[in-house]
């Protein structure tokens, strides 16, 4: 590793103050103010959760401080987390090789493929670093197609739009995103800090448990769409809940269900298993529905003042479990009864919450156990410790073959995040 790297570790990130959210809320998140700037931001819940935290202090030029940055401010941190690591490495890894080629430009045009000629197949060899004149032959094809693979690209070996554009925006482009990513690294817990936590990664839409700093688990998570992403935070699991409720919000009390009802009549509370309290309270009195003027509160007229919860069952959408990790956005981790999505490579498609791909792996996990209702009723459990819940976003994995993967960036936090980093102009960050 780059004998800079040794100096890099400086405190770097912002402590973001989390607002208050407006009840009654109901399950389901509430949007992180747009004052966390979330491209790199941390919310951290709990504020012994971060021994990064420093208010008021922007985001370090990572190309900088490990290719030649300057020495000063720099203040001394226990061991940063594995993945910081393992992304520095690959930072150096990636300038050595696809940061090393010519940084020339390919004409956009058609798409170049095996057995094309001409001025543009010309363009790509040496863009790759391969003698220009023969062809798009076998040599240039396994190239393309190893570029694709490491730029997060179908590897079809074909130089299409998407090829030629990841090409012409040039590795300075790829070498902030990873120093991007290490920004987010930073803010994981550093070695030593927790016994276990939990890193749920929305830019992979997987969870991983930590044991004394060691993977020694992992599982698929379904986690928040483009439109309600999940939000990088650390915050501190205290309770399980089987057999949970599901509270339905205000918001979709006026726009679903007493939509619903006045499209299929009171029949659709009992269809989907709904009961209603008279008021946003936990001991709240049923009450007839009939008593509710839903007409009024779907046209906004009137406020919804009534509680609607979904019963226990296999058709609520929290499934048999909910792990409560109490913040006023409305996250937590939960099982759900559609199985069928974690089969899909296409895993972002929550309102902002995470759904475990099997509760009862990670109950065990948490509890040594997976805990047990003593009836169909809702029943909370008291975790034996709260268990640390780190949630980033990463778009760059660690890879042994080439150094660094990119992803896709589906919430867009890596083209928020460009103008929070201190990468001054163009040119300055790739300055060996």
């Amino acid at each position: 590793m780059h004998n800079n790297l040794r100096l890099i570790f400086g405190a770097v990130a912002l402590l973001a103050a989390v607002p208050l959210a407006a009840q009654p809320r109901g399950d389901e998140p509430v949007a992180v103010p747009s004052s966390i700037k979330q491209g790199v931001d941390f919310v951290y819940v709990d504020p012994q959760m971060s021994s990064v935290a420093i208010k008021k202090r922007k985001p370090r030029n990572w190309l900088q401080r490990i290719f030649g940055g300057s020495r000063e401010d720099r203040e001394q941190r226990s061991a940063p987390h594995a993945v910081f690591l393992q992304l520095a490495q690959g930072l150096e890894d990636y300038r050595s090789t696809w940061g090393a080629l010519p940084q020339a430009q390919v004409t956009a045009g058609a798409a170049l493929r095996r057995g094309s000629t001409g001025r543009r197949v010309d363009q790509l060899r040496t863009r790759l670093g391969l003698a220009p004149g023969g062809g798009f032959d076998e040599a240039l094809f396994q190239r393309v197609s190893e570029y694709q693979r490491v730029h997060g690209l179908d590897a079809d070996g074909i130089a299409g739009r998407a090829t030629i554009a990841s090409l012409n925006a040039g590795a300075e482009h790829y070498e902030r995103r990873i120093a991007i990513n290490m920004e987010r690294a930073w803010r994981l817990p550093a070695t030593n800090a927790f016994e276990r936590y939990v890193l749920v990664d929305s830019g992979a839409a997987e969870a991983y448990l930590f044991d004394r700093d060691r993977v020694t688990d992992s599982m698929r998570v379904v986690v928040g769409s483009p439109e309600t992403k999940t939000p990088m935070m650390a915050v501190l699991m205290r309770t399980a809940k089987a057999n949970p409720y599901w509270y339905v919000p205000p918001e979709l009390i006026r726009s679903l269900t007493a939509r619903r009802i006045g499209q299929q009549g009171l029949s659709y509370l009992s269809e989907f298993h709904y009961e209603v309290l008279a008021e946003w309270d936990l001991t709240a009195p049923r009450v007839d529905p009939r008593t509710v003027n839903w007409k009024a509160i779907a046209s906004g007229k009137a406020a919804p003042t009534v509680m609607v919860r979904q019963l226990p069952g296999p058709w609520n959408s929290m499934g048999e479990m909910k792990f409560e990790m109490p913040n006023d956005f409305g996250i937590y981790l939960h099982d759900t009864p559609h199985k069928e999505l974690f089969a899909e490579d296409d895993r972002w498609l929550s309102n902002g919450c995470v759904r475990l791909e099997d509760y009862r792996r990670f109950a065990s996990w948490v509890f040594d156990r997976v805990p047990q209702a003593s009836s169909q009723l809702e029943q909370s459990f008291e975790l034996p410790r709260p268990v640390p819940v780190y949630m980033t976003y990463l778009t760059v994995a660690p890879s042994a073959g080439s150094g660094v993967v990119f992803r896709a960036d589906p919430y867009g936090f890596d083209a928020l995040a460009m103008p929070q980093m201190e990468f001054g102009r163009p040119g300055i960050a790739s300055a060996s």
